[in-house]
This record gives C-alpha cells, structure tokens and sequence, in this order.
C-alpha cells in the first residue's frame, strides 16, 4: 500500500506571489507597505550571504538536500531568474520541482491548508483590523460574562512573545486572560499554565470560538506559557487551535472514506478541526516533530494507504514572525540535514512532498505572513526529475496525491501525476 508523507514548513514562502502588492499594512510606526518584493527563502539566503545572519551558524545558507530535489530552480522561476545566493546552481535536480500560488483571498494559515487539501478559501475572513481596542466591546463583554473572568488584557494586535512579557506578570496577580490578534482571522488568548490552569485556557477558547463565530474568525488559539518573570516567559508546546471546518470535503476526508489512514503531526489536526484524521500525533520544535514524523512512518500500517502530514510550525511562530533571520537559516539546515532519514524510510511506491501554506519573511516590514509562491517539491524512488512549473493553485498538490492513492478526484486542482510518476 502506498504512502504519502507531506512534509510542510509553515511559512516558507519562496517569492512574492502575483497578488502580493494588494496585500498591505502599516508598521507599528505608520509606514504603510505591501508584500511586493517579499521572498522568504530568496531574502534569507541574501543575508546569509552578506555575512549578516550568524548567530548559531555562519556562511552562506546551506541547504544541499532541498537543492538537489530541485528548491533552487523552483525558487528561480518563482521570482524570475535569480537563484538563492550560496546554494549550488549547478546540481542536476533529483525530484520534480516546481511553484505554487494560492487563490484564496486570505494568506493565513487555514486557507493554505485547506487549498493545498481540495477546499480553497473563496470567501472573505473577518479580522480584527484595529492596532489597538481590536476587538468590538460586545464581544470582550459576552467573553467576560460568559466565561466568568474578572477583565480582559491587551486588546491589540501583537507579537505573541511581546504582549507575554508586557502583561504577563498583571495577568498573573489579576487573573485576567491576555487576548490579542494579527492580520491573520484570530482570536488569541494567552495564559499562565499554573496560574490561570491549561484547561481552563482551554475552557474559555471554546467559548470564544462560539462568540466569534458571527464575526467569521478562523481561528481561535489558546497560548499557554510558563515562568515567572518577563525575563523568562516562554510559550509551551501546549497550543491548541480551535479552527472552523474546511468549506469543502479536502483529500483527508477521502482518504478517511476509503478506509485508509490519515495521520497528523503537529497542528494538523487543529487547522483540519479534526476531520478527516484517524490519528495525530503531538509534537513542538523543529527536531521533536522531525522525529516524530519518522515515528508515524515507522508506525503506519503496510496494509493501508496513509498519508503522513506534519506541520512544521516554528518556522512561523519562532522565526518568521519574531523576524529572526539567522534562526530561521540555522532551522532550514537542520531541517534539510535530516532529509535521508525521510528518504531511507519511503518504500518502493511511496512519496514525499515539500511545501509551505504562505510566506512570512523575516527580512520584511511588519510581523505578519507574506504573500508569496510556495515550493512544490516531490521525491521517492518512482518520482522522476522534472520541471513541473508554474501551478496556479495551490490544490494541484493534493490532487496529484488523489491520483497516487486511487482516490476520486477533488472538486479543484490539476493533477501532475502522469508527469512525475513513473508507473
């Protein structure tokens, strides 16, 4: 039986998708600016390059493995002829390899997700879009009464790893939840583990993701974090999304439906709302969900067809939103260094793909995803080396992977199995 493992860094976006000017904001300081010329993977390479993203690492980026399946040439195309300063242009690639843009009108999280799996998101999100007093009073005001807390903190648009430092100690005394959004569609409530309780957070999260339902939020997320000073707040691996469903039926429902299995790692589940999975696996940190990716292959059954898929979050969360370049560069080569350890494990019709669900550029303005193409890299023993191109939807990915495991076709996308197949 055929495996599927899908292996997707949140975030790594790899230039400025077609749409990215009609994408904008303003800085905290009230530069306005859009997301024409963000290019994760291209940005990042370039300060490697210049010697200006050295803390843990040196050099330029280093990312041999992706570069032979093809990241290069992918990334070349995508932003029209210039390969990532310091990887090798002279490879011969060794999987398919192409690009993708998103037709959803959102770049957030759920929507790339949800597009790459058959359902793109054709409706307008509700957001929060106010810096400060984000939120409308009758909501906090249903919060409170409904929830029982004693107030609210923060009300603002704000670095999840800021606004912990900045209220954490009063939520502690007071007992009042931190809540706060971005530009993505989000309700975010932060909370002392020990102080405030973990179920708890996630008691008042399933209250406001009932609140906020009228208002056509995505998501809303407990953040849990531990310490006792803003010196050592940090967030724990404890998050929990609380997502709406997918508009359509995605490829994991039709995997479900076969009878064969689908298993998550990381959020997966969480963006999904749990449907369509048959198991999920918990894990945090670049390193811990890499192993427990190779857990899941190693424990997925030889007599059903599975899909393995992981969501490599902390690209996102700890180095593209906290604009760390040198943390992002230094995860992308551990990443990349344990490829093999993938590869080893696929059997004969097995395959495995390399994607994004946006950008979030850590060299650019603001702290927010960016719109960008994402890669499409395909690998396994029957993949053949070639140029898929310019897909122009993100669902393109999850029909090919229809046609690999005999499942009836999803109701967007153009397969490319036929050309990268060999049968």
């Amino acid at each position: 039986m055929k495996k599927t493992v899908i292996l997707l860094l949140d975030s790594f976006g790899i230039g400025g998708a077609e749409d990215a000017c009609k994408f904008r904001d303003t800085t905290p300081e009230g530069r306005p600016f859009n997301d024409d010329g963000a290019n994760t993977l291209g940005n990042i390479a370039a300060f490697c390059a210049a010697g200006l993203a050295e803390e843990g690492r040196s050099g330029p980026l280093k990312l041999p493995n992706m570069n032979r399946l093809g990241l290069g040439f992918a990334a070349k195309k995508s932003c029209g002829g210039c390969y990532p300063e310091g990887l090798d242009d002279g490879v011969a690639p060794e999987g398919a390899y192409g690009y993708a843009s998103e037709v959803s009108t959102g770049k957030d999280t759920s929507s790339g997700h949800w597009e790459m799996m058959g359902a793109p998101v054709t409706f307008k999100w509700g957001y929060f879009t106010k810096k400060t007093n984000s939120f409308p009073p009758e909501l906090l005001e249903a919060f409170i009464e409904e929830t029982g807390v004693p107030g609210v903190l923060g009300n603002c648009q704000a670095s999840g790893t800021e606004i912990i430092k900045k209220y954490g100690l009063e939520h502690m005394k007071t007992g009042k939840p931190i809540v706060y959004t971005s530009a993505d569609s989000v309700f975010q409530i932060a909370a002392h583990e020990e102080t405030f309780g973990l179920e708890r957070l996630y008691d008042v999260c399933k209250t406001a993701r009932r609140l906020v339902d009228k208002y056509n939020v995505a998501r809303v997320i407990a953040r849990p974090f531990v310490g006792d000073s803003p010196e050592n707040f940090r967030r724990t691996g404890n998050r929990h999304d609380y997502s709406v469903e997918p508009p359509a039926q995605t490829l994991l429902d039709r995997m479900k439906a076969a009878g064969g299995e689908v298993v998550s790692v990381g959020k997966i589940s969480d963006i999904f709302a749990g449907r369509g999975i048959t198991k999920a696996y918990k894990a945090n940190g670049v390193e811990a969900l890499f192993d427990t990716t190779l857990k899941a292959i190693d424990e997925a059954s030889d007599d059903k067809e599975c899909i393995i898929f992981t969501n490599f979050v902390n690209f996102d969360a700890d180095y593209g939103h906290r604009r760390n370049i040198a943390g992002y560069a230094r995860e992308l080569e551990y990443f990349d260094g344990r490829l093999p350890e993938i590869y080893e494990r696929l059997g004969e019709e097995d395959v495995a793909v390399i994607t994004a669900d946006h950008g979030c550029d850590p060299t650019w303005w603001g702290t927010d995803h960016t719109r960008e193409h994402i890669p499409v890299l395909f690998f396994g023993k029957r993949v053949k080396p070639v140029d898929i191109g310019h897909r122009h939807t993100f669902a393109d990915i999850g029909q090919t992977l229809a046609a690999h495991h005999g499942l009836p076709p999803l109701l967007v996308g153009q397969s490319f199995y036929d050309d990268i197949y060999k049968k």
